[in-house]
Order: structure tokens, then C-alpha cells, then sequence
């Protein structure tokens, strides 16, 4: 099994409602963002997926969330735009919009600081 993964650093702001702590308070965060396809093939060039494929897609989605308040975006409408749910819209977003010959998407990962990571995986 072969695995490539592409990060990129986004800066989001955004409150979580009814929380009850800090972070219910309109707050921000320059999270770190990672995805991870995998597969079982690679092409006559030795790779999984052209990184500069993956990247495509994967800047797309997160050029969408940059500089935002997520609360106002609709992919985040009635739900709580924690590191889980933002993890688990960039996973759905990258199936849906990646066009990848070989490699799946296996998870997205979301720091909201360098030692707290959610991650979302369907498998």
C-alpha cells in the first residue's frame, strides 16, 4: 500500500455555539491542514497521484475556507465548525471534486495548534 499526503496552512475564525467555554467567544486559528490518498498502483512514472493533482483540489477546497468566519459559509450551516467537522467537509469535498486515477482519499487531519490534530477517515 502506497500513501501521499499534501498539507497547507489556512487562517480561519469562528465560534462554537453553546459551547460552554472559551471558544464559544469569536476566536481564530491558523490551522494545519493534511490530506492522505492512498493506494495499490503506481503509474509508469512511479507515483501514486502527481502531487501537483492532488494540490489542485486539495487548494481549491481550502482557498474557499481561508480568511473566512466559517459560521457564515454554507458547508457549515447548522453545524459547529470544529476541527472534526472542518476535517470531515475537506474529506467529502476531495472525493467529490478530486479526479484521481489511482489513489483514494483516506483522511484529512485539521491541527487547530500543533499539538491538538482531529482526523476523518471513512474507512
Amino acid at each position: 500500500m502506497f500513501e501521499i499526503r499534501v498539507e497547507k496552512t489556512i487562517a480561519c475564525a469562528h465560534q462554537l455555539f453553546g459551547y460552554n467555554g472559551p471558544c464559544e467567544k469569536l476566536h481564530g486559528h491558523n490551522y494545519r491542514v493534511e490530506v492522505a490518498l492512498r493506494g495499490t498502483e503506481l503509474d509508469e512514472f512511479g507515483m501514486l497521484e502527481d502531487f501537483t493533482v492532488v494540490k489542485l483540489a486539495f487548494n481549491a477546497i481550502l482557498d474557499e475556507l481561508d480568511h473566512e468566519y466559517l459560521n457564515d459559509l454554507p458547508a457549515f450551516k447548522g453545524l459547529s465548525p470544529s476541527a472534526e467537522n472542518i476535517a470531515a467537509y475537506v474529506y467529502r469535498e476531495m472525493k467529490s471534486r478530486g479526479k484521481f486515477q489511482r489513489g483514494k482519499v483516506h483522511q484529512v487531519s485539521v491541527w487547530e495548534t500543533p499539538t491538538q490534530v482531529a482526523v476523518y477517515s471513512e474507512d
